[in-house]
Protein backbone atom coordinates (compact mmCIF):
# COMPACT_ATOMS: atom_id res chain seq x y z
CA UNK A 1 0.00 0.00 0.00
CA UNK A 2 3.10 2.63 0.99
CA UNK A 3 4.20 1.62 -2.59
CA UNK A 4 0.28 3.13 -4.10
CA UNK A 5 0.95 6.46 -2.28
CA UNK A 6 3.84 7.23 -4.21
CA UNK A 7 1.43 8.36 -7.23
CA UNK A 8 -1.05 10.92 -7.13
CA UNK A 9 -4.57 10.31 -6.62
CA UNK A 10 -5.46 11.35 -10.06
CA UNK A 11 -2.72 8.83 -12.11
CA UNK A 12 -4.37 5.79 -9.92
CA UNK A 13 -7.53 7.01 -10.81
CA UNK A 14 -6.74 7.30 -14.25
CA UNK A 15 -5.01 4.23 -14.51
CA UNK A 16 -8.08 2.59 -12.54
CA UNK A 17 -10.64 3.72 -15.86
CA UNK A 18 -8.25 2.53 -18.58
CA UNK A 19 -8.65 -1.27 -17.07
CA UNK A 20 -12.38 -0.36 -16.54
CA UNK A 21 -11.97 0.51 -20.20
CA UNK A 22 -9.91 -1.97 -21.85
CA UNK A 23 -12.13 -4.81 -19.75
CA UNK A 24 -15.19 -2.89 -21.52
CA UNK A 25 -13.79 -3.13 -24.72
CA UNK A 26 -12.33 -6.85 -24.73
CA UNK A 27 -15.35 -8.14 -26.61
CA UNK A 28 -13.63 -5.57 -29.28
CA UNK A 29 -10.57 -6.04 -29.04
CA UNK A 30 -8.87 -5.60 -32.84
CA UNK A 31 -5.78 -4.21 -34.56
CA UNK A 32 -6.39 -0.61 -33.44
CA UNK A 33 -6.27 -1.78 -29.56
CA UNK A 34 -2.98 -4.11 -30.85
CA UNK A 35 -1.48 -0.49 -32.30
CA UNK A 36 -2.75 1.69 -28.81
CA UNK A 37 -0.84 -0.64 -27.34
CA UNK A 38 2.64 0.24 -29.08
CA UNK A 39 2.15 3.60 -28.73
CA UNK A 40 2.91 5.54 -25.62
CA UNK A 41 0.19 7.99 -24.75
CA UNK A 42 -0.27 9.28 -22.17
CA UNK A 43 -3.12 7.91 -20.10
CA UNK A 44 -5.23 10.39 -20.07
CA UNK A 45 -5.33 10.52 -23.84
CA UNK A 46 -5.30 7.36 -24.17
CA UNK A 47 -8.38 6.88 -21.77
CA UNK A 48 -10.04 9.79 -24.08
CA UNK A 49 -9.24 7.37 -27.37
CA UNK A 50 -10.16 4.33 -25.53
CA UNK A 51 -13.78 5.96 -24.33
CA UNK A 52 -14.18 7.40 -28.35
CA UNK A 53 -13.79 3.74 -29.21
CA UNK A 54 -16.34 1.66 -26.49
CA UNK A 55 -18.78 4.78 -27.59
CA UNK A 56 -18.77 3.62 -31.19
CA UNK A 57 -18.61 0.43 -30.23
CA UNK A 58 -21.76 0.38 -28.14
CA UNK A 59 -23.54 3.12 -29.97
CA UNK A 60 -27.10 2.00 -31.85
CA UNK A 61 -27.24 2.15 -35.90
CA UNK A 62 -30.74 4.05 -36.13
CA UNK A 63 -32.23 5.95 -39.29
CA UNK A 64 -31.35 9.63 -38.61
CA UNK A 65 -34.96 10.48 -38.11
CA UNK A 66 -34.89 8.18 -35.22
CA UNK A 67 -32.30 10.37 -33.39
CA UNK A 68 -34.89 12.61 -32.49
CA UNK A 69 -37.42 12.36 -29.76
CA UNK A 70 -40.02 11.99 -31.41
CA UNK A 71 -38.77 10.93 -34.63
CA UNK A 72 -38.78 13.63 -37.67
CA UNK A 73 -41.57 13.10 -40.05
CA UNK A 74 -41.03 16.20 -42.36
CA UNK A 75 -44.47 17.06 -43.91
CA UNK A 76 -44.74 16.53 -48.11
CA UNK A 77 -43.57 19.44 -50.06
CA UNK A 78 -46.53 19.35 -52.09
CA UNK A 79 -48.64 21.18 -49.64
CA UNK A 80 -46.52 23.68 -49.20
CA UNK A 81 -46.14 27.10 -49.96
CA UNK A 82 -42.41 28.22 -51.44
CA UNK A 83 -41.81 30.15 -47.80
CA UNK A 84 -43.36 27.50 -46.19
CA UNK A 85 -40.99 25.05 -47.36
CA UNK A 86 -38.13 27.41 -46.97
CA UNK A 87 -39.24 27.81 -43.70
CA UNK A 88 -39.05 24.05 -43.19
CA UNK A 89 -36.13 23.08 -45.04
CA UNK A 90 -34.25 25.82 -42.70
CA UNK A 91 -35.83 24.05 -39.35
CA UNK A 92 -34.56 21.06 -40.55
CA UNK A 93 -31.21 21.73 -41.12
CA UNK A 94 -31.04 23.46 -38.06
CA UNK A 95 -32.42 20.39 -36.34
CA UNK A 96 -29.72 18.04 -37.85
CA UNK A 97 -27.02 20.49 -37.07
CA UNK A 98 -28.26 19.47 -33.04
CA UNK A 99 -27.20 16.41 -33.61
CA UNK A 100 -23.76 17.32 -35.29
CA UNK A 101 -24.92 16.74 -39.01
CA UNK A 102 -23.85 19.52 -41.94
CA UNK A 103 -25.10 19.99 -44.84
CA UNK A 104 -22.70 19.94 -47.69
CA UNK A 105 -22.41 21.07 -51.42
CA UNK A 106 -26.05 22.27 -51.33
CA UNK A 107 -26.28 25.56 -52.93
CA UNK A 108 -27.10 23.74 -56.59
CA UNK A 109 -30.48 22.21 -55.25
CA UNK A 110 -32.96 24.43 -54.84
CA UNK A 111 -34.92 24.66 -51.50
CA UNK A 112 -37.45 21.90 -52.67
CA UNK A 113 -34.47 19.40 -54.08
CA UNK A 114 -32.66 20.03 -50.73
CA UNK A 115 -35.68 19.14 -48.58
CA UNK A 116 -36.78 15.99 -50.70
CA UNK A 117 -32.56 14.95 -50.23
CA UNK A 118 -33.21 15.07 -46.92
CA UNK A 119 -36.66 13.34 -46.33
CA UNK A 120 -35.60 10.70 -49.07
CA UNK A 121 -31.98 9.90 -48.05
CA UNK A 122 -30.53 11.45 -45.35
CA UNK A 123 -33.36 10.99 -42.34
CA UNK A 124 -33.47 7.08 -43.50
CA UNK A 125 -30.23 6.22 -43.77
CA UNK A 126 -28.99 4.11 -40.99
CA UNK A 127 -26.05 5.72 -39.27
CA UNK A 128 -24.12 5.30 -35.55
CA UNK A 129 -26.31 7.78 -33.28
CA UNK A 130 -23.16 8.26 -30.63
CA UNK A 131 -23.80 10.02 -27.80
CA UNK A 132 -21.09 12.34 -27.80
CA UNK A 133 -19.52 13.28 -30.80
CA UNK A 134 -15.84 14.11 -31.50
CA UNK A 135 -16.64 15.68 -34.36
CA UNK A 136 -19.26 16.53 -37.35
CA UNK A 137 -21.08 14.17 -39.73
CA UNK A 138 -20.66 15.75 -43.06
CA UNK A 139 -23.59 14.83 -45.42
CA UNK A 140 -22.25 15.64 -49.34
CA UNK A 141 -25.81 16.58 -50.91
CA UNK A 142 -23.71 17.31 -54.45
CA UNK A 143 -23.07 13.07 -54.59
CA UNK A 144 -18.60 14.17 -55.18
CA UNK A 145 -18.26 9.80 -54.84
CA UNK A 146 -21.15 9.61 -57.72
CA UNK A 147 -21.01 12.82 -59.94
CA UNK A 148 -17.69 14.76 -59.72
CA UNK A 149 -19.46 17.15 -62.14
CA UNK A 150 -21.12 19.08 -60.05
CA UNK A 151 -18.73 19.35 -57.57
CA UNK A 152 -16.44 20.80 -60.52
CA UNK A 153 -19.05 23.19 -61.73
CA UNK A 154 -19.74 25.00 -58.46
CA UNK A 155 -17.54 24.12 -55.36
CA UNK A 156 -13.69 23.11 -56.71
CA UNK A 157 -11.25 26.09 -56.33
CA UNK A 158 -8.99 26.68 -59.35
CA UNK A 159 -6.60 24.55 -57.58
CA UNK A 160 -8.86 21.15 -57.40
CA UNK A 161 -10.25 22.04 -60.94
CA UNK A 162 -6.58 22.22 -62.64
CA UNK A 163 -5.65 19.05 -60.21
CA UNK A 164 -8.71 17.23 -61.84
CA UNK A 165 -7.53 17.63 -65.35
CA UNK A 166 -4.06 16.93 -64.68
CA UNK A 167 -5.52 13.83 -63.63
CA UNK A 168 -8.17 12.85 -65.83
CA UNK A 169 -6.31 14.11 -68.86
CA UNK A 170 -9.68 16.29 -70.34
CA UNK A 171 -11.00 19.79 -69.51
CA UNK A 172 -13.34 20.24 -66.17
CA UNK A 173 -16.83 21.50 -67.26
CA UNK A 174 -17.42 25.07 -66.77
CA UNK A 175 -17.42 26.79 -63.44
CA UNK A 176 -20.47 28.34 -62.86
CA UNK A 177 -22.12 30.24 -59.48
CA UNK A 178 -24.36 28.51 -57.53
CA UNK A 179 -28.18 29.30 -58.25
CA UNK A 180 -29.40 28.84 -54.84
CA UNK A 181 -26.79 30.98 -52.55
CA UNK A 182 -27.84 29.97 -48.67
CA UNK A 183 -26.69 30.05 -45.48
CA UNK A 184 -26.64 26.69 -43.67
CA UNK A 185 -24.91 26.04 -40.20
CA UNK A 186 -21.27 24.56 -40.81
CA UNK A 187 -18.90 22.96 -38.81
CA UNK A 188 -17.21 25.75 -36.70
CA UNK A 189 -13.68 23.60 -37.00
Amino acid sequence: MAELSKFPAEDIDALIRNAELRSELEPYYDESIVQLNKSRLPLTVENDYLEMMLAWEVAPVLPIAQWFDPPLRPVHPAGLSQEELHDELMNLADLLYEKQIVLDFTEHLSDCELYLLICRDILPSREKMLAVRDGYLHWDCAGVDENQEIWLTYYATEEEREMWEEINERSAPYRLEVPYPRALPTDPN
